[in-house]
């Protein structure tokens, strides 16, 4: 399933995550390497996060739109996982998000600050 609204990158990168789906949670940045670090990069930091088991709930505040092709996101995540030595972690953030519309009509994360608003 792709995301077809801005809002479902969120909740697919949600569930995609929960679920240990790498492959999934890839399918959900921009294929172009137009991002700084590109989509090898981002697998391989996403991946890092799998072996802890991660749960994550994300909840979008605000949904600003620019046309029907571009849309920033702001949303608050709360994660919980465990870390190497099986203790409990969790982290929290407030993200920044822009999302593209793809040609086929998909959405895609162009832009993801996990961090931006403190």
């Amino acid at each position: 399933m792709s995301a077809r609204t801005p809002e479902d990158c969120d909740r697919l990168f949600g569930e995609r995550l929960n679920a240990g789906d790498l492959d999934g949670l890839a399918s959900l940045v921009q294929q172009d390497g137009s991002a700084a670090t590109g989509t090898a990069a981002i697998r391989e930091a996403l991946g890092g996060f799998l072996p802890m088991k991660p749960n994550i709930r994300v909840e979008v505040t605000r949904v600003v739109r620019a046309g029907d092709d571009l849309a920033v996101l702001y949303s608050e995540w709360t994660l919980r996982a465990k870390d190497p030595d099986g203790k409990p972690l969790e982290m929290t953030g407030k993200a920044i998000e822009v999302v593209r519309r793809q040609a086929d009509g998909s959405r895609r994360f162009a832009v993801d600050d996990p961090f931006a608003r403190g």
